[in-house]
């Protein structure tokens, strides 16, 4: 099967390439066009998955495409954008039809949504990789960013943390277990729905927030590096589902929920007078800390001493907990 036909047969014609708002031309041509309202700002995010460091070989396409897109799309929630487009370059070792079927139907499940649409990529022939580049809009000036947090702002989560990272001794086969506790925790993990409309949410009202991929511990030092803060995290408030607390033990879901990586919730500083309504519309929000002068991440136990990490998070180069 040639590049082209690939692309016809199984992206081109697929339901999340049909276009939408903000998309003024998709597959097709050169380039795709995007059209955004006046005073709207275009919020860009490229992520590269590799078989064998971000899911195993033998990962399922159909649950493969639904992570895929979710993954790129969170970025866009963390920065309080309304998703508009993505692209998607696939290297591939072979072009097996079957396994290609599966992977489109998963990426258009998530696509459609998430209300983004497919408007070009790349086809070539390699290890299996995949690199989606996704588009979102929102109104100038009111990005939410890193920088921002503020001594006095509460740190909140955008709900249970843990969850992707307790799944992976199931994903990786090293536990066999089944029942509902599994399944929540392999649907964490497979299809992570990004926060998008608490994102669009907490424009003007949170001072930073990102998206938790690589272990709530390292992406909170990311704020407060860029915002010149210390945030403190106190363990015994740190929300963990009954799944990931049901299926292993309690130090290791304290180490999922801070280091383990792959929650894809929001992280965010909001001024205490913004919490109530915040969570009168998202109750699944939860406070887990506190921003104050100083720099670094700190961690208190359930006596409200310091107590030190024993790993901050995944890291593509380097040893963990460097």
């Amino acid at each position: 099967m040639g590049e082209f036909e690939l692309i016809r047969r199984f992206f081109a014609s697929a339901a999340c390439a049909a276009g939408g708002e903000g998309i003024a031309l998709g597959i097709g041509d050169d380039c795709a066009l995007l059209q955004l309202p006046a005073g709207e700002q275009l919020a860009i995010s490229t992520d590269t998955l590799v078989s064998g460091v971000h899911f195993p070989h033998a990962a399922d396409p159909f649950l493969l495409g639904q992570r895929a897109l979710a993954v790129s799309v969170s970025d866009l929630a963390a920065m309080g954008a309304a998703p508009v487009a993505f692209t998607l370059a696939l290297t591939l070792s072979e072009a097996r039809p079957d396994w290609l079927e599966g992977f489109a139907r998963g990426l258009c499940a998530m696509a459609q949504g998430c209300g983004i649409g497919l408007v070009g990529g790349d086809t070539t022939r390699g290890p299996l990789s995949l690199t989606l580049t996704v588009f979102g809009r929102l109104p100038a000036g009111q990005a939410l960013t890193r920088a921002g947090a503020r001594a006095g702002d509460l740190l909140c989560v955008g709900g249970s943390l843990g969850d992707g990272a307790g799944a992976l001794p199931l994903v990786l086969g090293e536990r066999q277990d089944s029942g509902a506790e599994a399944d929540y925790l392999l649907q964490r993990y497979w299809a992570p729905q990004p926060q998008l409309a608490l994102g669009q949410a907490l424009r003007g009202r949170a001072t930073a927030a990102l998206d938790i991929s690589d272990g709530l511990l390292a992406d909170c030092g990311h704020i407060a590096a860029a915002s010149g803060v210390a945030l403190w995290i106190d363990i015994a408030r740190l929300p963990l589902s009954a799944a990931l607390a049901g299926l292993h033990s309690r130090d290791f879901a304290l180490n999922c929920a801070l280091s383990g990586g792959d929650d894809y919730r929001l992280a965010f500083t909001l001024p205490a007078d913004e919490l109530a309504a915040v969570q009168a519309a998202w109750p699944e929000v939860a406070v887990i800390g506190r921003v104050e002068a100083g720099q670094g991440v700190h961690l208190l136990d359930a006596a409200g001493q310091a107590v030190q990490p024993s790993a901050l998070g995944y890291q593509h180069f380097g040893s963990q907990g460097d």
